[in-house]
């Protein structure tokens, strides 16, 4: 079925003349006419946009000018990040009628490639509420099961990508926002290294923590639009993040942070059970999987909130004496505690950070990649409000927004309640190839990625 084709395999098809750009988006388009009622992935769809784009990439191609593998692929584009001429609302009444001048430094990329902008994505009010109510789009729904939490804040990200309607997207993770909807809705999604993805035209949270990275439904999908996204580091050749991907692992030394989920923040058993069945099935392809010890969750977890919560405060200060009313409850109670942190606390945060970057650096000098868990807790539901919450900071990405380090999100499993399960691959600043090389070793021996929700 056309709608669950990874990118690498559209491209293939344009190459074969199988089928064409137009074919692909009218489907998709289609697709998302009959689903997003349900699923509530999109604020708005660019029809004739995409169709616009789909024709001039149909032509191109064919005229033998294609600009790469990605050329004529759709993708969904999340509400933060500016498009010329399109709303950014950031699923915000703040921002409701806020149209962009300029598109941000990753859609100019992505245009030079040759993708197709299916339309912006529901997201968390300015990545940051929640599955909120009181806002002018209704929150995203998990496609596994629509009664739950399609995870945050890239939420309409991850509901697109796991129901079908489009093969790629944008997200961004300050706080594990990217990771969040790849553990909810069973997709991969890759944090970047901090500032390896430009993050000019994207509305900001944190400066500190804010990252753009690639969602797809496979490694190689997210290797590839990391190749169009990422920006080249000083003189250097940018790499080919796709490149690695059949080296397996063999021979690799992965470092697994247990006590992330065995002490720190004790997992469901079904989480933690799926973890160590992944450390197995590294091992059993060659990886040396040896437990490693970094300082506990709470000391990423007081850094990163200090920071983050100061940081918000400052972006939005403003509205919030003046609009307080326009915010959702849920974005408007995290954002107001941002005007309790003291300059000593935000300095000393600092401080601390560095310290912690130190730390996982440290561990690089004996080991490739790190495992770590992602959720602790299958996805909840999204009308539970209290659940919600408890669930939202039972989790292991924050230590790597605070950090940098790249991370890579994947499915491991299903809950009994059937569910994604989902684990985090971290690797050295900048090493992304190595992180998509494990992921893409662990996809390639298991069948999770293969899997599609009955909607």
């Amino acid at each position: 079925m056309m709608h669950w084709m990874t990118a690498a395999e559209l491209a293939s098809g344009y190459r074969k003349r199988a089928f064409s750009p137009v074919e692909v988006t009218q489907h998709l388009l289609a697709r998302i006419e009959a689903l997003d009622s349900t699923c509530h992935a999109f604020i708005e769809v660019d029809h004739e946009g995409a169709l616009a784009a789909a024709r001039q990439a149909e032509h191109e191609i064919s005229a033998g000018r294609a600009l790469g593998p990605l050329h004529g692929v759709p993708i969904g584009i999340k509400d933060i990040i500016d498009i010329a001429g399109q709303k950014t609302t950031c699923h915000s009444n703040i921002m409701l009628e806020h149209r962009a001048n300029e598109d941000a430094q990753v859609i100019r990329k992505l245009r030079a490639a040759g993708v197709i902008f299916m339309g912006k994505l529901a997201l968390h009010e300015f990545a940051i509420g929640g599955p909120a109510f009181d806002l002018p789009f209704p929150p995203a729904r998990n496609p596994w099961n629509l009664a739950h939490h399609p995870g945050g804040s890239s939420s309409g990200s991850g509901a697109a990508l796991a129901a079908g309607l489009v093969p790629l997207a944008l997200g961004t993770d300050t706080g594990g926002s990217i990771r969040n909807p790849a553990a909810c809705c069973g997709i991969v999604g890759l944090k970047a290294t901090y500032e390896l993805v430009s993050r000019r035209g994207v509305f900001t949270l944190s400066s500190t923590m804010d990252h753009v990275g690639p969602m797809a439904r496979t490694v190689e999908d997210a290797g590839l639009l990391l190749n169009a996204m990422a920006e080249p580091q000083g003189d250097q050749v940018s790499p080919d993040y796709a490149a690695d991907l059949q080296r397996g692992v063999k021979g690799l030394r992965i470092g697994y942070v247990r006590h992330f989920h065995e002490t720190d923040e004790v997992a469901h058993p079904e989480v933690a059970a799926a973890l160590d069945e992944a450390a197995k099935v590294l091992s059993s392809l060659g990886a040396i999987v040896t437990d490693v010890k970094l300082p506990s969750l709470n000391d990423f977890l007081v850094s990163q909130k200090f920071l983050m919560m100061s940081e918000g405060w400052a972006v939005h200060e403003k509205w919030l004496r003046e609009r307080p009313q326009d915010y959702s409850q849920m974005s408007r109670r995290k954002l107001l505690t941002g005007a309790f942190v003291t300059g000593g606390e935000y300095v000393q945060s600092m401080q601390r950070r560095g310290i912690l970057i130190d730390a996982v650096d440290r561990l690089f000098n004996d080991y490739d990649v790190l495992l770590v868990a992602n959720s602790m807790d299958p996805a909840c539901r999204i009308d539970d409000e209290a659940e919600v919450v408890r669930t939202y900071t039972r989790q292991a990405r924050m230590p790597f927004n605070l950090t940098g380090h790249p991370a890579l999100a994947l499915m491991t499993g299903f809950s009994s309640g059937g569910l994604p399960l989902s684990m985090q691959l971290v690797g050295k600043s900048f090493n992304e190839k190595m992180v998509l090389r494990v992921g893409a070793a662990y996809e390639q021996a298991t069948q999770w990625h293969t899997k599609r929700p009955a909607l």
